[in-house]
C-alpha cells in the first residue's frame, strides 16, 4: 500500500495493494494501523455512498465548525476529485489538486479537514463511497461555487450539471469572510 502526498502535502494520494486473478480482485479498503501510518488517523464516523450519471459535477462542500476529513473513492465509474485548500492563514489557501478515481484503479484520496472537496463525473455512471471524520450537520455546511476564477479548478466537464444549491454557492472570497 502506497501513501502518496499532492502538490499540498496534506491531501494524500492512497494506492491500495490489489490481488486479483481469473475471478476478480481483492483490497484492503481502509485498515486503522495502516492508514495511521501513512499520515490518515481518522478516527471515522460516517459512511456515504452517492450514485450520479455522466456529467455531474458536485461540489465544492465543506463544514465551518466541525470541519470533516473525507478518505474518498469510486466503487464504479471514473471521477475527477478535487479538495481546495479554505484553512485561513495556510501557504497553499485557494489552492487545489485533483485525482482521477476510477473503480478500475482503485485509488484513494484524502481530504483532510479545513479542505472543500467536489467532484465531476467522467463515465456513464459513478457509484462514489466516502468516510467522514465528522458527521454530516446542514447547518454548519459552506460551499464555494465550482468555476470561481480566482482557484480555476480544471473540472475536465465543459458544462456541468449541477444542483440549484451547487450553482448559487459564493466565491472564495465571500466564503473567507466567515472563516
Amino acid at each position: 500500500m502506497k501513501f502518496l502526498p499532492t502538490e499540498i502535502p496534506e491531501v494524500i494520494v492512497v494506492e491500495p495493494d490489489v490481488f486479483g486473478d481469473a475471478r476478480g480482485f481483492f483490497l484492503e479498503s481502509y485498515h486503522e494501523k495502516k492508514y495511521r501510518e501513512g499520515g490518515i488517523a481518522g478516527p471515522f464516523v460516517q459512511d456515504n455512498h452517492s450514485r450520479s450519471g455522466k456529467g455531474i459535477l458536485r461540489g465544492l462542500h465543506a463544514q465551518l465548525k466541525r470541519p470533516q476529513g473525507k478518505l474518498v473513492r469510486v466503487l464504479r465509474g471514473a471521477v475527477f476529485d478535487v479538495a481546495v485548500d479554505i484553512r485561513k492563514g495556510s501557504a497553499s489557501f485557494g489552492r487545489w489538486v485533483g485525482v482521477e478515481l476510477t473503480g478500475e484503479n482503485h485509488k484513494q484520496l484524502w481530504v483532510p479537514p479545513g479542505f472543500a472537496h467536489g467532484f465531476s463525473t467522467l463515465s456513464d455512471e459513478v457509484d462514489f463511497a466516502y468516510k467522514c471524520t465528522d458527521f454530516y450537520d446542514a447547518s454548519d455546511e459552506i460551499g464555494i461555487v465550482w468555476n470561481d476564477p480566482d482557484i480555476g479548478v480544471d473540472w475536465r466537464l465543459r458544462e456541468p450539471v449541477l444542483s440549484k444549491k451547487d450553482a448559487a454557492l459564493p466565491t472564495l472570497k465571500e466564503v473567507a469572510k466567515r472563516l
